[in-house]
């Protein structure tokens, strides 16, 4: 296959695929995460696409609540608060500190804290367009 101007062909699972710039590919393929890593983010972002769950950790962003309060918060039950709490600690998002039968649940790091104020940032400054909600999918 004829090539233009630096342009390159690398097969890539017996398609070929053209490289316009190798340099800034080869950048790209040296940076990129280990799929482990990948994956272990894709996880956080699943957990943070159910909007109970991320009810849950909006309520933890002015600080610790037990699952009663996160319960009476969020409007779920204390049975699904606590599933989604479980899921949640399990992923390091959240963590608990106890006192004596009570558990009180606030955010892991500042880093989640971050995700969630990015997250909420960029929805309150665009205007999503739903086809798949809207049945034009």
């Amino acid at each position: 296959m004829n090539t233009s101007s630096g342009e390159r062909v690398v097969s890539v699972d017996g398609c070929a695929v053209r490289v316009v710039d190798a340099e800034r590919v080869t950048a790209v393929c040296e940076r990129m995460p280990a799929a482990e890593d990948l994956a272990d983010t894709a996880d956080v972002f699943g957990l943070l696409s159910d909007p109970n769950r991320l009810r849950l950790l909006v309520a933890l962003l002015d600080g610790e609540l037990c699952v009663c309060d996160l319960a009476a918060v969020t409007g779920q039950s204390e049975s699904a608060v606590s599933h989604a709490l479980r899921l949640l600690r399990a992923h390091r998002i959240v963590i608990a500190r106890r006192a004596g039968r009570m558990a009180y649940y606030r955010l892991a790091d500042p880093h989640v804290r971050m995700l969630l104020d990015l997250a909420l940032a960029h929805t309150e400054h665009t205007e999503a367009v739903h086809p798949e909600r809207d049945g034009n999918a």
